[in-house]
């Protein structure tokens, strides 16, 4: 039997994944990273511009994929836009542990980040989940330019 709690968090996901945010191109973009999860098919294509402090001053995506990879990077852009590169890494590390750790809370910051929770229980949707992370994590380590990340080991 489903949860009320869960039956809420799939609502959300699947509201983000039939009408993602933040989703488009970024023509001033000063980092584009293709992702692609070959396992399942996903893409991500994730433009970021970044403020005078190096922070994400915005960022966008196009692509597409399964609901989870979708729902994610709606969720993820609209968490990260205007935080600094520190903010940005504490909040990757934090969604990661969400989506990977049975022992992990998840904490308030993440917001409704949180409802990736239950991704945790199907190991092959991690990589969904974390495709769109992984993409600002290179867009991060880049800082211009353009870049390609894979779930799978090169």
């Amino acid at each position: 039997m489903i949860s009320e709690l869960d039956e809420l968090y799939q609502e959300v996901i699947l509201d983000h994944s039939r009408r993602p945010r933040n989703f488009g191109d970024l023509p001033e973009a000063a980092v584009r990273v293709h992702g692609d999860n070959p396992a399942c098919g996903d893409e991500i294509h994730l433009g970021v511009k970044f403020d005078a402090g190096g922070g994400l001053q915005d960022i966008k995506f196009t692509g597409h994929g399964c609901a989870i990879s979708q729902a994610s990077a709606s969720l993820m852009t609209m968490k990260l836009r205007g935080k600094s590169r520190v903010e940005v890494m504490e909040m990757l590390r934090a969604f990661h542990n969400l989506v990977t750790d049975e022992t992990s809370e998840a904490p308030k910051t993440l917001g409704d980040l949180r409802v990736m929770k239950g991704v945790r229980k199907f190991p092959q949707r991690v990589k969904c989940a974390m495709l769109a992370w992984r993409a600002v994590e290179q867009a991060l380590e880049q800082g211009a330019g353009e870049a390609t990340v894979s779930t799978e080991p090169a």
